[in-house]
Formats: structure tokens, sequence, C-alpha cells
């Protein structure tokens, strides 16, 4: 596996720096004062026909990771990995455990079917999820000017990602950034910046447009499939977006922006002054949705093949009432 080495980024992004920089990207009232979704407005009826027309094979492949205990989190900031629990089993089934049982419209006489049942409790981002727009505050407030106070103990009042329900569809572009270096994986803390992004989508014939859901690839989560360590990935040093880059997503006017990291913005951060500064920016002033921890290798293996870097890109959400996240199987349709 070639590693393209990390650059040498600084960082001296100053408090003044994020802040000017809100000022520059702010998309609040941009779709009224009442809006929820952000940059999902740039997703029309026109954008969604445009997608459907880059089907060409009728290919489907999964970005999700799958969900179980052996997922990428940690512990970090409370999250942990699924943990799946059996309600009930095959065994209960076969040992008569469940012949007893009734339910309130059976009649004299009838057999209970015989059955499983589970569930599942885990973080909503603990896998590859949404990050919703109440996810992260700009100071006291939220996306589009929302008093952060709205999301309280019973969730989130404004921008709960129950909103985006019917709105994560339309064209997907893949930008491999380290197979366009010359690599197959980044090293953790490079940083992808604005000309990174434009000359990976030059190189690979594709033309980033309004609208569109852009998924960054750095190589990292194959990298630690392969290894059968997770290792830091969760929280830890790695490669993703320069803040900078917020600029270039609030200029392309793009849907959502997605990568295979835990974060998406490169780590170690460039500021000593705050903690993933990029995010202080991209959600509550942009109002961009975020997908996070993407599984990318089958999708870039087959765009690597055919040459071809677009695909329907379709992504709902959970629709969980006042959720700041959801747990998501992306699907890319080439």
């Amino acid at each position: 596996m070639k590693i393209i080495p990390k650059n040498n980024l600084e960082t001296n992004i100053t408090i003044a720096d994020i802040e000017a920089m809100r000022d520059k990207v702010k998309n609040w009232g941009r779709w009224g004062d009442d809006d929820q979704i952000g940059t999902l407005n740039f997703v029309t009826e026109a954008e969604i026909k445009a997608a459907r027309d880059t089907i060409r094979k009728g290919k489907v492949i999964s970005l999700g990771l799958p969900f179980d205990k052996d997922g990428p989190q940690r512990g970090g900031q409370g999250r942990f990995n699924p943990i799946h629990t059996m309600l009930a089993t095959g065994t209960d089934a076969v040992s008569g455990v469940q012949d007893d049982k009734t339910a309130p419209d059976m009649v004299e006489g009838q057999l209970m079917c015989r059955y499983a049942d589970d569930m599942v409790s885990m973080p909503l981002q603990c896998g590859t999820q949404w990050d919703s727009l109440a996810h992260v505050f700009a100071n006291d407030k939220m996306w589009n000017g929302y008093d952060a106070r709205l999301v309280d103990a019973n969730g989130a009042k404004k921008n709960g990602i129950q909103n985006t329900r019917d709105r994560m569809v339309g064209r997907g572009v893949l930008l491999d950034i380290p197979r366009y270096l010359g690599g197959d994986v980044l090293e953790d803390g490079f940083g992808v910046g604005n000309a990174e992004l434009d000359a990976c989508a030059k190189a690979q014939g594709v033309e980033i447009r309004r609208g569109d859901f852009v998924i960054v690839r750095t190589g990292m989560m194959e990298r630690c499939l392969a290894d059968g360590d997770w290792g830091s990935y969760a929280g830890g040093d790695a490669a993703g977006m320069r803040f900078e880059t917020a600029e270039w997503v609030f200029e392309k006017e793009i849907a959502a922006i997605c990568s295979d990291t835990w974060g998406c913005e490169v780590r170690p951060n460039e500021s000593n002054e705050a903690f993933q500064p990029w995010h202080w920016v991209v959600i509550p002033m942009i109002g961009i949705t975020m997908g996070e921890i993407f599984y990318l290798k089958d999708l870039a293996d087959d765009c690597l093949e055919d040459g071809v870097y677009e695909f329907l890109f379709c992504a709902p959400p959970l629709p969980i009432t006042g959720a700041v996240g959801s747990p998501i199987n992306p699907q890319a349709i080439k």
C-alpha cells in the first residue's frame, strides 16, 4: 500500500480567522428565515433528473460500514460501537419457550408463530452517518441563526435530521485524492486543500456542479481494515479537508460533503485555538450536511476500472425526530 506523505501544515488558524471565514461564507437567510436543510436546497427536481442520467450499467454499490461490535469507536465523546441484543431467538423457538406465549388478538387453540426479534443500542454517529445541521454551533447559534438552546435534553427543536428525510438524493461525485496523487492512501495529517480538490476533479474528467454530493476519499478506512486495527481512527490523526476548503464548499454550492474518515477534517487540526475549526464554519454557517465514516473501497475500485466518477447517490437518514445525526447505508448507483 503506497502512502502519500503528509504535507506541511501550520497550526495558525485563530479564532479571528474562524470568525472572518464565518462572515465570508454565511448562508443564513438565503432560503428564508424558517429553513432547516441548508445547502440541500441546491438539489431541485432538475438536479435529481440529471443525476438519474448518470446511471449507465445499473450497478449498486454500498458505501456503508457494517454496524457491529467491530466498528471504529473507542469511547471518545461517549461514542461506542453498536450493541446488538437478541430479544427472541431460534433457540427459544425450538426449545418451546415461545409456545406458551400469547398475543392480545389470538383465539383459543391458536399456536404462537415462532420468531426471532432483536434490538440495537448505539450512538447515532458511531458508524457511517450524517451530521445534521443541529450538530455544531457557531458560539450560541446553529444553522440559520437558530438559538443553540433549541437543542436540549428532548432533542433538536430546529435542524433535526428528520427534516432531510426526503432530500438525500442527487448526483454523487467521488474525488479519489490518493490515487490522483499516485498512491493508495494519504498519510495521517495530510491536508486536502482547494488545489487538490480542483486538480483531482480535472484529472478524473468530472465537473463539480451545483447540488452535488461530493465524496472525498483518503484511503484511511481501507488501511485500517487491511491492518485489522482501527488504531486512532476515531478522533486521532487523519488526512482530511483543510480549513481553506470552507470557501471551496461555499463557492461550489454543493449539497453535502462526505469522507471515509471519522470527521472529514484534517487532524491534527490547523489551529491551536479551536478544535475542529472547519466544523465551526461549514455546518452552522454554510449549512452543509456532512457525511462521515463512509466505506469507499468498492466505489473507488469501480471508478478506477471504468473511469467514471459520477453516479446517482441516495442516502436517506432515519427520520428520528430531533436527532442531530443518523446512521445510514449510502448507495452509489452507476
